[in-house]
């Protein structure tokens, strides 16, 4: 566990804006800062990050919060776990006991899967490095391909011993379980219990997260043998899944927002020797064809990209559906072939960056002329191979999202195809339509959960759902069925996030003779008590009471306090109270004394506490005229009387709540 000091100084020192660039390309808009958010497919910029606050919030999915919040969402980690990877970007030293063997249990799979990836790496490593074999055969060959032992180290590259099961053995040896090896794919099981080493006689290269955590393995094969893959890699599992993962996207990051450029490869050795030459804003699809996912990932720090193709004409038409998906994206796409015989490695350890950079600014072209040129090249003078070209151009143009860029692009494949541009924009505007007609909204099923986002942050519910599984850190009670007083315990609970412990009364009570002095949330706890009515919302109940004990507190902050919450669902609340998108222009500010909503609050909160007891009352009204109607034929004469004086009792206090609530007129039930 993390002592309270040591969490008090990491969220001291982390900075919203510092955390979220690490993953988010965001630009300053006023005082703050907008992204396009990554925990949803948002192609207009909809992510907010408040420096002032220091936290975010998507105003168009509903996620946000803290930077401890924000990195939980973002690599899936509990509380703690987010803590020690915020420690570690700002070199905090934690000092923990060590966990007990119900705590090691507690530990989810995935992080299990995580612990033995990141075992495997070192082990590989050291592997290469330190054992005979390792460095005959796995760093021999890194060498002789021109990998500075600088660079090999950089990507962690290792290597596995040709032997049948040495690592499943040594990671047996350290405690490791035999499932989690086998789900990773370190090791293949067999029904007879044994177990072999996936990667045996392989050169290693591990695959990171955005974040920097090993997810998977790539092998390559040393000798030459037909009946032998050359390259294996780990399977899907629980952690990884290939279609969202780029190699090298955590080298590449911060080069790629710098550049506001990302350079496409397909190998491993691609990405790591255009590093070794001084271009590290490069990634790899692996050998596949790009993924929505793979995308996605790139466009959240740039929307530019430049593909590289080697001269292989077959490899270079599997991959053309990939760029289709890249333009349906919205994003600018350029593409370079590089001389015949060569591939992003080789050139790479043939120039350094300045002539690789020169290389690509005289010969890349973007991909719709680069396309149309290569179709036309194999199309010829064929009329059926030229009108299937024809449509396949088209169709590739109709995908862009931006009128005047396709626009400009029906203008010159026009020429290039020496076709009437008013032909290709009628057909373009065809294949339009029909995609459009595709993506209407249909008829909801019945078991259909569409999501709904409100205008205002304010009006956002966060509710517990029943089975919710619990983070580390304090839990709250699911809550099967939403309570109908919910908007306005909300209400509440806004105060006690934002001004909780600020003084709301403070006073000299002649009859006690005593100064009394009521904290936000002290009050709303004590009124409401009073009338003996409780908060039916279970995260408001627990964010009310815990709010009413800690602010007798010295040095208590409630949106401080509640913003880095252990309990992820309290602080995503807390973010979600605290967020603002819109702000007073500064002519307003500039030229009138606004009263503020701080100034206001002893009109404020009681106003709102009134109005959570009116609709108490307005509830158990109805209530009783249900039950009213019910007994009208039973003849129980005393049951209806005393309903009738509840109802007559209840309809006063309306009465005197509406007053106090600046109701003008009155119905009576």
């Amino acid at each position: 566990m993390i002592d309270q000091p040591t969490i008090d100084r990491i969220l001291d020192v982390a900075n919203i804006v510092d955390v979220v660039s690490d993953f988010v390309t965001l630009r300053k808009r006023g005082v703050n800062y907008v992204g396009l958010c990554p925990f949803h497919t948002d192609k207009s910029p909809s992510f907010y990050v408040s420096p002032a606050k220091n936290i975010c919030k998507c105003f168009a999915c509903g996620e946000g919060g803290t930077a401890v919040h924000f990195i939980m969402k973002h690599e899936q980690l509990n509380y703690f776990d987010a803590l020690r990877f915020l420690a570690k970007k700002y070199h905090i030293d934690i000092q923990e006991r060590e966990l007990t063997d119900k705590e090691k249990q507690v530990r989810s799979e995935r992080e299990s899967m995580l612990i033995v990836n990141n075992w495997a790496q070192s082990y590989f490593t050291t592997q290469l490095h330190e054992h005979q074999e390792g460095q005959t055969a796995g760093l021999r060959y890194f060498i002789e391909r021109g990998f500075r032992e600088d660079i090999i180290r950089k990507f962690q590259l290792g290597y596995c011993l040709d032997k049948r099961d040495e690592l499943y053995k040594a990671a047996m040896k350290a405690g490791y379980k035999k499932e989690y090896l086998e789900k990773t794919g370190l090791v293949i099981v067999y029904e007879n219990g044994k177990a072999n080493d996936r990667f045996r006689g392989r050169v290693i290269f591990p695959v990171h997260t955005l974040s920097g955590k090993v997810v998977a393995f790539g092998g390559r094969v040393l000798k030459k043998d037909e009946k032998t893959a050359k390259y294996v890699n780990s399977p899907e599992s629980e952690i990884y899944r290939k279609s969202y993962e780029l190699y090298g996207i955590y080298f590449a990051k911060q080069a790629i927002v710098k550049a506001d450029r990302c350079f496409l490869v397909e190998g491993y050795t691609d990405v790591i020797s255009m590093h070794q030459a001084g271009i590290e804003n490069v990634v790899s699809s692996s050998g596949t064809a790009l993924t929505q996912g793979q995308i996605r990932l790139i466009k959240r720090f740039t929307n530019n990209i430049t593909v590289l193709y080697d001269g292989d004409a077959a490899g270079i038409k599997a991959a053309l559906r990939g760029i289709d998906l890249l333009l349906e994206e919205g994003m600018n796409v350029k593409v370079v072939l590089l001389p015949d015989g060569e591939d992003p490695d080789s050139f790479a350890r043939k120039h350094n960056a300045s002539q690789f950079s020169g290389f690509i600014q005289e010969k890349e072209t973007d991909f719709i002329r680069f396309k149309t040129k290569l179709l036309l090249d194999e199309a010829g003078y064929d009329p059926i191979k030229r009108s299937a070209l024809i449509s396949d151009i088209i169709r590739t143009i109709a995908i862009i999202p931006d009128n005047i860029i396709r626009s400009v692009y029906i203008r010159e494949c026009s020429t290039m195809l020496e076709i009437e541009e008013q032909v290709l924009l009628n057909e373009t505007n065809k294949i339009r339509l029909s995609q459009n007609e595709k993506k209407q909204p249909q008829p909801q099923q019945v078991n259909s959960s569409p999501a709904t986002v409100p205008p205002y942050p304010e009006e956002q519910i966060v509710t517990e759902t029943a089975g919710a599984q619990q983070q580390e850190g304090e839990a709250v009670q699911a809550a099967p069925v939403r309570s109908p007083f919910e908007v306005y315990e909300l209400a509440l609970i806004r105060y006690i996030v934002r001004y909780g412990e600020q003084i709301l009364f403070d006073y000299f009570d002649e009859e006690l003779q005593q100064q009394i002095t009521m904290k936000v949330a002290e009050y709303i706890y004590f009124d409401l008590q009073r009338d003996d009515i409780e908060i039916k919302t279970p995260l408001f109940k627990h964010i009310l009471d815990e709010a009413a004990t800690k602010c007798k507190e010295n040095g208590f902050i409630a949106n401080r306090f509640f913003l880095a919450h252990p309990n992820s669902r309290v602080s995503q609340l807390a973010a979600n109270l605290m967020s603002e998108k819109y702000q007073l222009s500064k002519y307003h500010t500039k030229f009138k004394d606004l009263e503020t909503e701080e100034s206001k609050l002893p009109q404020l909160v009681p106003h709102e506490i009134f109005a959570l007891k009116n609709a108490y009352i307005q509830y158990r009204i109805k209530e009783i005229l249900i039950k009213m109607k019910e007994i009208q034929h039973s003849g129980d004469m005393e049951k209806a009387f005393d309903l009738q004086r509840q109802f007559l009792k209840l309809n006063e206090m309306k009465d005197v709540l509406s007053k106090e609530l600046g109701e003008r007129i009155v119905l009576k039930m």
